[in-house]
């Protein structure tokens, strides 16, 4: 449906607000999930971004690619396992993965950013030892009922960030792309989850905003409800939703995720349905909003 003149004029004037108010803030994307498979949500998420930028906002995209990384390894016959949800990464797992999110998936996001308009950088962790990590240990269950910890291999977790090279991609006026492959002692890589790399990457740069993008509608006191939304979390709140089970399985990561930025320094934090077109757009510059706001 195309919009009037005055329709586009009364858009433009309820984002001005918004604008003025996140001009120079630095917001962190986590690009994931549907909206990484569908041509269309993937346009509009890139376009979301590069709008911002022309604004004045400093976006800032980190991806994953787990089902890339899982297709590309079934080419090659090899078989993927998980252990607590993590990828059993050994050295041709995470030859493979590497080369799927620098070498494949970053620079798809880079072309079609500049495509769009913008000008956009491609990094991974390890230049400039942006994401240095630390082995992460999985954790499974014994048959006596007890957690245990287990090698899996090159999976890590962010011990520290250096975001010089980001400071300056992105005072040149570039939008960062950012693969999540960390750096360890003595040169080694790891495949870091996205979610964990975005919260810290958020951190390390004062971001105003980290954006979580999933493939649900946000946090819903009833999972077979979809007008359960609950649009705003305090993060004292959290443990009690994890007790209820409002919060289960992959969502607690992401809020976990949402509230460990927050401790450490970020001033809010969303978790939006990226199956919505433009839904950035609608949180940063709209009354409305989509998804959930995690808050202090």
């Amino acid at each position: 449906m195309l919009l009037s003149p005055m329709e586009k004029a009364g858009i433009l004037v309820e984002a001005l607000p918004y604008i003025k108010k996140f001009y120079g803030k630095t917001v962190v994307i986590k690009y994931g999930g549907h909206a990484m498979l569908n041509c269309e949500l993937k346009k509009a998420v890139l376009t979301d971004a590069v709008l911002m930028k022309y604004v004045g906002m400093h976006p800032v995209i980190v991806h994953g690619g787990g089902p890339d990384i899982t297709g590309m390894l079934k080419k090659v016959g090899k078989e993927s396992n998980f252990v607590g949800g993590l990828r059993v990464t050994d050295d041709e797992t995470m030859e493979i993965a590497q080369m799927v999110l620098v070498g494949k998936i970053n620079k798809d996001i880079v072309s079609m950013i500049n495509d769009i308009g913008g000008s956009a950088v491609g990094l991974s962790g390890k230049d400039g030892n942006l994401l240095v990590a630390d082995k992460k240990l999985g954790r499974v269950r014994s048959p006596e009922g007890q957690d245990e910890l287990v090698d899996i291999g090159h999976v890590g977790e962010v011990r520290q960030v250096n975001p010089g090279i980001l400071t300056t991609v992105i005072r040149e006026g570039y939008i960062p792309v950012v693969a999540p492959v960390a750096v360890g002692e003595g040169g080694v890589s790891y495949n870091v989850n996205a979610d964990s790399a975005a919260g810290a990457l958020a951190v390390a740069l004062n971001a105003d905003k980290l954006i979580i993008l999933t493939d649900v509608e946000g946090i819903l006191a009833d999972r077979n409800d979809k007008d359960s939304l609950i649009s705003t979390v305090k993060m004292d709140e959290v443990p009690n939703l994890i007790e209820r089970r409002i919060l289960e399985d992959g969502m607690i990561p992401k809020v976990e995720c949402c509230v460990s930025a927050l401790r450490g320094g970020v001033s809010t934090t969303h978790i939006l349905d990226g199956r919505v077109p433009h839904s950035v757009l609608l949180e940063v510059f709209t009354d409305r909003g989509v998804g959930t706001m995690v808050i202090k």
